[in-house]
């Protein structure tokens, strides 16, 4: 008798938008949002500038709250605002908060603090970390990110591709589960880009963390991605593996958008 084929376990969800929404004025910014992101899985979001984008890693940081909907992540309530519901942020909301990190276009580093000093301030504070401790685990992001030699620095001696590493660095060091990447090149000179996108692919394939990455960087997201979501006037175009989305996507507006950019 053949034996019964043993079917593969799910991955669970860690991110999950329920029906959010989010407008200011008459810009809908999220239109009844149904987004999942499996707990490892690495994700990118494409689309066009004004799409959107942003604003779901910054509902994620609790930046920005929904107007509607559902958010959860590691399957506890980040955000209720079902039914018109205003949500209030809560010590139980930063305590999912706590889950992610994010790493922004602009660094948004400590100008007045050496690089070592903006990667230990926030586990010392709000991990509750020892010095000796908190100060151990930044020389070792700092030499994961290539920059141990640079400990003493302070933001405006770097360049911004170096700034960057230490911003990845920084969120790190907060041991999150979700790492949010908001277009971390785009302030970079071209020349500056690869190490950086080094820094990310390292990441990508040498941890379990769950990444979600608005990039403009096609050849990227195709390279680091399990999924590839295309977004644009606040809703989800398609998705899928990154092959299919990129070479062959099915979507008309998908099309029209690779060709601008790939051809730019």
């Amino acid at each position: 008798m053949p034996q019964p084929t043993e079917q593969p376990t799910p991955r669970t969800q860690m991110i999950e938008f329920d029906g959010v929404s989010k407008s200011w004025g008459d810009n809908h910014v999220l239109r009844s949002l149904n987004l999942d992101v499996a707990a490892g899985e690495k994700v990118s979001i494409i689309g066009p500038s004004g799409s959107g984008k942003t604003t779901i890693l910054r509902v994620l940081m609790t930046l920005e709250t929904p107007d509607d909907g559902l958010v959860t992540v590691g399957g506890e309530t980040l955000w209720d605002a079902r039914h018109g519901k205003k949500p209030k942020e809560t010590k139980h909301l930063r305590t999912v908060r706590g889950k992610v990190g994010m790493v922004f276009q602009s660094f948004n580093l400590f100008p007045h603090l050496t690089v070592i000093e903006n990667i230990v301030d926030a586990p010392i504070h709000v991990l509750k970390l020892s010095k000796s401790e908190a100060y151990e685990r930044g020389h070792d992001l700092l030499d994961m990110v290539g920059l141990a030699s640079h400990a003493d620095h302070k933001p405006p001696q770097l360049s911004g591709g170096q700034q960057q590493r230490v911003a990845i660095a920084r969120a790190m060091a907060m041991r999150p589960e979700v790492l949010l990447f908001d277009e971390p090149t785009s302030a970079l000179d071209p020349e500056l880009i690869g190490d950086v996108l080094a820094v990310i692919r390292d990441l990508a394939s040498d941890t379990s963390m769950t990444m979600l990455l608005v990039t403009h960087e096609m050849r990227f997201a195709e390279e680091i991605s399990d999924r590839v979501v295309m977004f644009d006037a606040g809703t989800v175009v398609e998705q899928g593996p990154p092959d299919l989305i990129l070479k062959n996507p099915s979507h008309d507006r998908t099309r029209s958008f690779l060709h601008a950019v790939l051809d730019h």
